[in-house]
């Protein structure tokens, strides 16, 4: 059987040390962040560990049932989510004005993490609803905010997004559902969805679809667009359910994981719905939700290698197999546990430096989403906005990019048990997979960092990056136990200084050679945005060892394994990206 134990002394570890929050008590939902830090995380460990995990595999072979246009998830989520409501989870970030807490982002990344260790299929319907939420605050009408926020804060309606049609999959341009405008200001949506995650259960009461089509006359492609807001159930103006609204589930996608998550193929049949936003504004603003989204994505991949990572490392603590080379480690037992071999140790410390560096620079992004939404100097806010922007498609790509690696790492430290679904693990393999699809391709992410990201005003986003890393090299300096961490590190943010003159470059003589260096170039920068990382913590951890001796000294050995086995890899990527395009398009496919 799988076990999970949620992180807390590394949270505490990011929230009290490494990220600077101490600095930010007058920012508003700032200032007790510190002193409730404990108290959340043991009650959303106590809800993660006691009441969603157990449901993990059991919900993964039940699966949901699909029955005239109506989903039933498996036994147990319903109470599950009456949990997650009661505890005010849904409401922990969102505006007062609406029920909500008001808290930051941050503090939430320890939530969500969890929740997607323990429970990921479970996940998924709380996450996309506050994304919706994200989306209707920042640009639906008063009138929109007044009736459909309350409720989705509390929990009671979820709120999901509908992008996805059979010929419109990353290429949003295409979309074809249409809406025509109606005399009561509301418009009759038609058309097809697929891929809809969350799109019916019963777990909440109303669902609260956002939906992009088109207006009759709109220019073609995205900008084209527009956001309209399509209830399951219409809602009466003193906010009770009314009349079920014309769109159904016509059924559910069989997938290789997440089973008991419902995907939905969604059909709008002139279901009434309202705008969210300007007319033909609709990507801009859908954009509010699926950058939010991406995160939430890249946290995925983070939550599955946290609880990977913890069940290879226990299996290998127990599992007795051979000798190690150097002789006998354990001489009273028949054999020496697996944990002690080189390569199985090789693979777990690639788990444990993915999984701590990940959490950091998770929760550092959500940072900064809440400085540049909360702080009140503009370029607080600017700069906060730009180390979002560079971040958003690492976090998106490399973490479910990792994620799934390190799945597929904790099956192979199992050996032929992990691929037996007793075990648990094989499960977390499946699930992770889709992550480095949805929410755009990690190949759309990599596409994204160096056609927009690299380009904006000059490579000001960049700064947000190469600046930090020139000052903490400057402070360090002259402290000679971080000679072993700056050292290659200045070496390997040259590499990327010159990977990154390579895409300017290309990108203006032929874009194919940018392109085709993209996934590459954002692998590579990954890895030096781990390498800043980990120097930073060994640095932390270097000040702070005698105070938690077992504590600190982990995190420098686990700084050490990064930079000797692997950062090394930029070089690799450096040499394969500079070949640009040209054997990809000599050959015939």
């Amino acid at each position: 059987m799988p076990v999970y134990k949620a992180p807390i002394r590394d949270f505490q570890f990011v929230l009290r040390e490494y990220l600077p929050i101490d600095k930010y008590k007058d920012v508003a939902g700032f200032s007790d962040v510190l002193e409730m830090m404990d108290p959340v995380l043991d009650a959303g460990a106590q809800l993660c560990e006691e009441v969603l995990f157990p449901l993990n595999q059991s919900g993964d072979k039940e699966g949901l049932v699909y029955k005239d246009g109506t989903v039933t998830t498996p036994k147990g989520f319903k109470e599950a989510y009456k949990a997650y409501c009661e505890g005010g989870w849904p409401s922990f970030t969102c505006d007062p004005a609406f029920g909500g807490q008001g808290l930051p982002e941050c503090l939430n990344m320890t939530i969500m993490e969890m929740a997607c260790s323990s429970n990921l299929s479970f996940g998924l319907t709380p996450g996309l609803t506050h994304g919706a939420y994200n989306a209707i605050a920042l640009h639906g009408s008063d009138e929109l905010k007044k009736k459909y926020l309350p409720k989705m804060v509390s929990g009671e309606w979820s709120g999901v997004m509908c992008l996805t049609e059979p010929q419109a999959g990353t290429d949003l341009g295409l979309v074809r559902t249409k809406a025509e405008p109606n005399a009561d200001g509301s418009y009759s949506i038609s058309g097809g969805k697929i891929f809809i995650s969350s799109g019916e259960h019963d777990l909440t009461k109303n669902i609260i679809h956002l939906v992009l089509a088109r207006l009759p006359g709109a220019p073609k492609g995205t900008k084209g667009i527009s956001l309209f807001l399509v209830p399951k159930f219409f809602v009466k103006d003193d906010g009770s359910l009314g009349e079920r609204n014309t769109l159904r589930c016509e059924g559910i996608e069989h997938k290789m994981g997440l089973t008991a998550s419902p995907t939905c193929v969604m059909q709008f049949d002139n279901a009434k719905g309202w705008l969210v936003g300007e007319p033909n504004k609709g990507m801009r603003n859908m954009f509010t939700m699926m950058n939010a989204a991406r995160l939430y994505v890249g946290v995925q991949g983070l939550g599955l290698g946290e609880v990977a990572y913890q069940n290879a490392l226990a299996y290998a603590r127990e599992r007795l197999q051979s000798r190690v080379p150097s002789g006998p480690k354990a001489p009273t037992k028949p054999a020496d546990p697996i944990v002690l071999q080189p390569d199985v140790r090789r693979m777990i410390l690639t788990m444990r430096a993915f999984t701590e560096g990940a959490r950091a620079l998770a929760m550092q992004t959500a940072f900064n989403i809440d400085l540049a939404h909360r702080h009140p100097d503009k370029q607080v806010q600017q700069d906060a906005d730009d180390f979002v922007q560079l971040m958003t498609p690492i976090v998106k790509a490399y973490l479910t990019d990792m994620g799934s690696e390190v799945a597929n790492l904790a099956v192979q430290v199992y050996g032929g048990y992990g691929y037996i679904k007793d075990y648990g693990v094989e499960q977390y393999v499946r699930d992770a997979r889709i992550a480095q699809i949805y929410e755009g391709t990690n190949g759309i992410q990599a596409l994204d960092l160096v056609g927009r990201k690299l380009a904006f005003s000059s490579g000001r986003y960049l700064r947000a990056f190469f600046h930090p890393v020139d000052a903490f090299m400057t402070e360090h300096k002259n402290n000679p136990a971080m000679a072993e961490f700056l050292k290659p590190l200045a070496v390997h943010v040259g590499y990327l200084q010159q990977a990154t003159i390579y895409i300017a470059m290309a990108g203006f003589k032929n874009p194919d050679d940018a392109a085709a260096a993209a996934t590459e170039y954002l692998r590579m920068f990954s890895l030096l945005v781990f390498a800043f990382i980990w120097a930073q913590q060994a640095a932390i951890a270097l000040k702070s060892r005698d105070k938690e001796p077992a504590f600190y000294d982990e995190k420098l050995a686990t700084a050490r394994f990064y930079y000797a086995k692997v950062l090394p890899g930029t070089m690799s990527l450096g040499q394969s990206l500079s070949t640009g395009n040209k054997t990809l398009a000599a050959a015939a496919l």
